[in-house]
């Protein structure tokens, strides 16, 4: 077994029982490399089902015969092959663009016990960490690709980050390979080939070493990247004090034992909380955390993130996403009540116990509404809201149930939210899926 192998068994021994590996396979040197080790590993060695999978982006007319070249490689070596064919959305860069809907399709092909091999290998991990370094990433970004990572429901592993490209080399041509050279990677448009052609060149011709050196940087800087986030989970445990409203479904932290922090053990804590609910801010971006921390106590400040935002209230700062971000309908019509209604943009809602006599109408907040209660006479609405500390955001949709002009019941708000008498509650599931995790 060549050494080439015996590293890469050994890369891979951690993921020896997961019910398949699939090999990323553009027909790039690094991945017909990858998938002609593995294939032959496989022959002398109990590893799991092996298969693998073509990205086709459509981008070139020269990719149009990937496909065929890949399959030919996979017959030889006894390997399925899927092509799966992606649209690349228009944008500022077609490189990240390219990026994001391989990765949506690996995504999506990564089911459980399922491990995605790619062919990344040291020089790659040179130029990510240069090319980071270009724009200005922090300790997260400069740590550059992690060895593994969650994809989908398994996991993404990058088993060739301790080899050299020029050790791949000299193994395809020992084995007589062939392999596709894709004519966009000598386009010094993009950055990623300027750097490979006329920076990295020059790095190495000074330092020979530059590669490598670059490689350790990105392993001391992920173990930083580590450390920083055993902190950030002491310091949000600070913050995951319970709240009242559990029931929203919300992702929520109670912002005093936050505002103890240093900034930049806030920013840390924040960053990691955020980091699978959105594309987290710029350096320049975060003021808009400082101004929600500052803004005065009877206000409700939002900070607006890319994919979605952040509300302080109630003491909380709190996620909201996906139709937590639409205005719900005005009011919606109950004709059946013993069945849930679902609210346009608004999760649904439903009896428990007898069921009121209707007409029922659902109704949100405009100003104004008085409620009786039975105990207290007639209320205003708003002072209740007031009274039970009700977020600021949940009081324009927290559905109201009226019979014709008699407001009967607020939903989930004990006390409010049904007849004792009667023996009936309103219930809101906020939503009915889940919210801007990504």
């Amino acid at each position: 077994m060549s050494d080439l192998s015996s590293r890469l068994l050994l890369n891979l021994a951690a993921w020896r029982n997961a019910r398949t590996w699939r090999v990323a396979f553009s027909g790039g040197l690094d991945s017909t490399v990858l998938l002609h080790l593995l294939a032959n590993l496989a022959q002398h060695h109990p590893l799991p089902a092996l298969s693998a999978v073509h990205i086709h982006h459509g981008l070139q007319a020269a990719a149009d015969a990937w496909p065929q070249h890949c399959q030919s490689v996979c017959d030889v070596l006894g390997v399925p092959l899927q092509v799966v064919r992606v649209t690349v959305q228009p944008g500022a860069s077609l490189e990240r663009a390219a990026r994001e809907a391989r990765y949506a399709a690996f995504t999506s092909l990564t089911e459980a016990g399922d491990v995605l091999l790619t062919g990344q290998h040291r020089d790659d991990q040179a130029e990510t960490l240069l090319f980071r370094l270009m724009r200005g990433a922090g300790v997260r970004g400069l740590s550059a690709m992690p060895a593994q990572r969650p994809l989908g429901q398994g996991t993404l592993v990058r088993p060739l980050l301790d080899v050299t490209r020029a050790e791949l080399e000299v193994y395809a041509r020992r084995h007589q390979l062939r392999w596709i050279e894709d004519p966009s990677n000598q386009n010094r448009q993009f950055s990623r080939n300027y750097l490979r052609h006329q920076v990295m060149p020059a790095l190495t011709e000074r330092w020979p070493q530059a590669q490598a050196s670059m490689a350790r940087s990105a392993a001391h800087l992920r173990e930083a990247q580590g450390l920083l986030y055993e902190l950030a989970q002491i310091d949000l445990a600070q913050a995951a004090l319970p709240s009242e409203f559990q029931w929203l479904g919300l992702p929520s932290l109670a912002l005093a034992p936050l505002t103890t922090l240093s900034a930049a053990r806030q920013r840390n804590a924040l960053s990691h909380w955020l980091a699978p609910l959105t594309r987290l801010p710029d350096t320049d971006h975060w003021s808009g955390w400082a101004t929600l921390c500052d803004a005065a106590n009877d206000a409700s400040p939002v900070w607006r993130l890319a994919d979605g935002e952040l509300h302080r209230s109630a003491g909380r700062i709190w996620w909201l996403s996906g139709d937590w971000l639409l205005a719900p309908a005005v009011s919606v019509e109950w004709p059946d009540p013993s069945t849930p209604l679902h609210l346009p943009n608004n999760g649904r809602v439903m009896f428990s116990g007898q069921t009121p006599i209707g007409p029922l109408q659902i109704r949100y907040r405009q100003g104004g509404e008085v409620m009786h209660l039975a105990e207290r006479g007639h209320r205003d609405l708003k002072r209740l809201l007031n009274e039970r500390a009700v977020p600021a955001f949940v009081r324009g949709r927290l559905p109201l149930l009226f019979c014709g002009e008699e407001l009967l019941a607020v939903a989930n708000l004990p006390g409010l939210d049904g007849n004792v008498q009667d023996g009936w509650k309103l219930h809101w599931q906020a939503t009915d899926e889940d919210q801007g995790l990504s």
